[in-house]
């Protein structure tokens, strides 16, 4: 069983899905043994807290530069010898170094059908907006593997869900949250656990 973390930026809705499937038996492969927020005060960490997983804060600003924030993240990964890290709303971009650490073993969900609305700056509700002005009828959720490329990593699943009359980004994005992020996100890292990639 390999040994999983979850990186978190705020509320940690995907985070909830993968807990809800671990307990619901879908992740027989792997196991969520930390998350890592990169601010302090997020939902997120109460939700591990309440499903006792451990967790740890490393915040970017409590580092004199990128080296010794690097150094802290892998520092905290490899004290939980974690196997695979799953982004989950994790806005921070993760250095070329903490990339090399875990080839082929960081995935990323991605609110759009990639290689549409993603890339540097398409985060959170911005994808949404960013869809609803373009006009499109489908977007989706992506989960890829990361790479140096902000979501340029090879795609492992997609989803798409039907944008609908009168969507606001914020109905948009709960939508993709709840049809396909959260449907999407247990089963890839299932699938890397298990070494089915």
């Amino acid at each position: 069983m390999l040994n999983a973390a979850v990186l978190v930026s705020g509320g940690g809705t995907n985070l909830q899905a993968l807990i809800d499937a671990q307990r619901r038996g879908e992740l027989p492969s792997g196991k969520l043994s930390l998350v890592i927020a990169s601010k302090p005060d997020v939902y997120a960490l109460e939700r591990a807290e309440k499903a006792g997983i451990p967790s740890s804060v490393v915040c970017r600003r409590d580092y004199p530069d990128g080296t010794a924030y690097d150094g802290a993240l892998l520092g905290a990964l490899r004290e939980y010898k974690i196997d695979a890290v799953v982004l989950a709303g994790f806005l921070p971009i993760l250095s070329p170094a903490v990339i090399a650490a875990y080839p082929d073993r960081i995935l990323n969900v991605h609110p759009s059908l990639v290689p549409s609305f993603c890339g540097e700056g398409f985060y959170g509700l911005r994808v949404h907006k960013a869809a609803l002005e373009r006009g499109v009828k489908v977007t989706g959720a992506t989960v890829h593997l990361v790479n140096e490329i902000p979501d340029g990593g090879r795609i492992l699943l997609q989803k798409a869900v039907d944008v609908l009359p009168g969507d606001t980004p914020e109905t948009l994005q709960r939508r993709v949250m709840e049809q396909a992020e959260w449907q999407l996100l247990p089963r890839a890292l299932e699938l890397l656990c298990s070494g089915k990639l």
